[in-house]
Order: structure tokens, then sequence, then C-alpha cells
């Protein structure tokens, strides 16, 4: 058992982030950043799962996803984080210094403690279980309008999805494509009256009812949707280049059921402007506390947040 005054639970831009601020202030964090084989905790965070990232500040000519992931883990250890490649299985946050375990979560020991912890879990997008989606996550594929929608220029695709995120989606990506096809299961939406009105209105945008995604085509990028009317069974090929999944999100927070208050949509409940949670010591920042931007800069920026919240509760838990 090694104790630490903070560990990090999470590697994606809030966590690296997290990670610089607190190495520079001499707090020798410890990040625990997952492991490659889990859906849930993937090191690096979603953009691993990118190609090309442009909106990220101080890149003029864009960046792939996976290398500015490399180059925060190494700006972290360069000023003294250490990161070990693992999963967290269980924690416990009841008394200080916090507990935590990597391995068999029945064992009495814990495998680390620290004065400190800050979660940087981040969210997943639900997706469809489609083999696919693996192979062209990245290539025309997308969970994310505002992070792609501008490679899309000119090009027909499609969003799947009937809910206020899918609408908000379709409405964006118009500013771009040529024509945007909503495949949507049933033969009504789920999102607020106001949000269907703006997408019936739109005249980019086309709606595909009853209908569901047997599968996405293309070997090395989408070449097309295959899809199936729920009613008929009728199968046929919707002709897009890309395709993007809006099916709802969901935060890596099962690790810190009962323990971390939760909204009813499992995300982190973080103070006004801050990242406290309702366990004095424990900080939360990125996407498993942000249901509303979902950006790699705005993930960034509460990962400073929460360091520097963590470093002042240091300060004035030492008086």
């Amino acid at each position: 058992m090694s104790h630490h005054q903070v560990i990090i639970i999470g590697s994606g831009p809030a966590g690296l982030t997290a990670a610089i601020y607190t190495a520079r202030a001499d707090l020798a964090p410890l990040v625990i950043e997952g492991e490659p084989s889990s859906d849930s905790d993937q090191p690096g965070g979603q953009l691993m799962l990118t190609t090309e990232v442009e909106n990220f500040p101080g890149f003029p000519e864009g960046v792939m996803g996976p290398q500015l992931m490399t180059d925060m883990r190494s700006q972290a250890t360069r000023f003294g984080a250490e990161i070990v490649t693992a999963k967290v299985s269980r924690v416990d946050f009841s008394e200080r210094p916090f507990s935590i375990w990597i391995g068999n979560p029945e064992m009495t020991e814990p495998t680390h403690t620290a004065d400190t912890v800050i979660v940087s879990t981040g969210a997943r997008s639900v997706m469809l279980g489609l083999e696919a989606e693996q192979r062209l996550i990245g290539h025309g594929l997308s969970t994310c309008a505002t992070c792609d929608g501008f490679f899309f220029r000119d090009q027909e695709i499609a969003v799947v999805g009937g809910g206020d995120s899918a609408l908000e989606e379709a409405g964006f990506l118009t500013k771009f494509a040529s024509k945007v096809t909503i495949v949507h299961r049933r033969d009504e939406l789920r999102a607020s009256k106001i949000m269907q009105n703006r997408a019936f209105d739109n005249p980019k945008i086309e709606f595909l009812w009853n209908t569901i995604v047997d599968d996405i085509l293309g070997e090395s990028k989408v070449e097309g949707l295959a899809v199936r009317d729920t009613l008929t069974g009728e199968a046929r090929t919707l002709a897009v280049t890309g395709v993007f999944i809006a099916i709802g999100h969901r935060p890596n927070t099962d690790l810190f059921a009962d323990q971390l208050d939760m909204d009813e949509a499992g995300y982190l409940v973080t103070g006004a402007d801050r990242s406290t949670t309702n366990i004095e010591g424990v900080f939360a920042c990125g996407d498993v506390q942000d249901h509303t931007y979902r950006q790699a800069i705005t993930a960034a920026a509460s990962g400073c947040m929460a360091a520097i919240d963590a470093e002042r509760w240091l300060e004035s838990s030492s008086d």
C-alpha cells in the first residue's frame, strides 16, 4: 500500500490537465489511467478514438487525437506525475485518507491511499453495438457533431436517434452537409416540441421513420448505412458518407455509487463553478460531471479547476 497527496482516477484531457497542474504544484500526483481493454476507462479518454482534432487551441493545422493525449501525458510525467496503467476496482471515501483498490476489490487492504482524489473517469457514448463501429469510428463515424461536422461539408450524412441531442446534432450538421437524414426506430420523436419544430422546418433535414440500422458499410471509411423498416422488414441501403450516433451518453460513475452524489442521469454533482463533490477532499472534472458541453477543451479547463481546488483544500486542511 502506498500513500499519495493526490490520486487522479482517469486520464483524458481533464485528468491529465489535473495531473499537470498538481505535479507543477509539487504534489506528486498518482494517475490511475485505466486499461486499454476496458470500454469505460479507456486511457486517454475518447480522444484516443478520434482522428484529427481541429478545434483544440494551439494547433492551427490540427492534431491527431491520440497524439494530443500522448503529448499531454508526457507533459504530466515531465513535471513528476506518476501514471499507472490499471483499472480501479473499488474506492472508499467514507474516511480519510481515502482508499483505492486495484485488482481484487475484496482485498482487505487497499492498493493506495490518498489525502485527496480527483475523479475524471469521463463518459462514453451509447453505441448501436455493431462491429463496424469499432472499425469506422473517426473514419466517417462520429458521436460529436461539434467536433467533426466541419469534415462533412457538402456531403449527405445520417444522424441516428430521436431525442433532443439527435435533433440538435442534425441542426448543427446542416451548416455543412447538403442533406441530413435522421434515422429513428419509432414513428414519433422523444425530443421536445421546440426541437422537433426546428427540425421539421429545416429544408436540409429528412426523416426515416420506423427504421433501425443493421450495419454501417465500408472497410476503411463510411460508405453507406444498411437500414431496415421495422414494420415491413424491407431492407435498403442509405447512401451516406457520414454517420453520427446520437442515442445518448453514459457517465462512468458506477464505481462511485452510494458514495458521491449524482443526478438522474448518473453524472457526478459538483458545486456551482467548482469541482467539489459532496465529500470534502474529493473533486470531479470533465465529462463525468459535464453533460452539457462534452468538449476536450472544457474537460481540460475543468481539470485545471479541480487541481487548483484540490491544492487549496490540501493547504487549508493542513493549517
